[in-house]
């Protein structure tokens, strides 16, 4: 992975296919139109993985962590309101079960996303440490060259 950023092209996929279907018993009851908000931003925060994969500069893995974390928390949100609501607004199963394991998908991409975050951070940390403790880094990572060299006399 790139220093400083996260490729998420297949990640961003997940989600997209519960938008076709969100359309379903709006006439049931005033109440089951309510999941309408939480798949609007759902949508959103999709839309916004899908264009940090294709932009020129790529989020770092702090700042994809945190949209895994909204779009998680999203799909927790909208789990919630699928599972008290399924049979009065009439919610296929189809749907509910996509959603479902959609966000099962996105939970495990969180996870392997934050802990990326989380190696970058501490990496970054212990540089920070070794560098303000004056430890000279070489070109290698190594405590670089030291002593003298001495030129050769005379004529070349």
């Amino acid at each position: 992975m790139a220093k400083g950023s996260v490729g998420l092209g297949a990640a961003v996929l997940v989600g997209t296919v519960l938008f076709g279907s969100a359309a379903f018993a709006q006439g049931a009851a005033p109440e089951c139109g309510a999941i309408q908000k939480t798949l609007a931003d759902r949508k959103a925060l999709v839309a916004r993985a899908n264009a940090a994969s294709t932009s020129k500069k790529k989020m770092t893995p702090q700042e994809a962590c945190g949209l895994f974390g909204k779009l998680q928390a999203n799909g927790a949100e909208g789990l919630k309101w699928i599972t008290a609501n399924k049979e009065w607004c009439s919610i296929p199963d189809s749907f509910a079960e996509g959603f479902k394991a959609d966000h099962v998908k996105v939970s495990g991409i969180r996870t392997k996303i934050c802990s990326a975050a989380a190696q970058a951070t501490k990496m970054e940390a212990q540089a920070r440490a070794q560098a303000q403790n004056g430890a000279s880094s070489g070109l290698l990572g190594g405590p670089g060259l030291t002593g003298s060299f001495k030129l050769p006399q005379g004529a070349l």
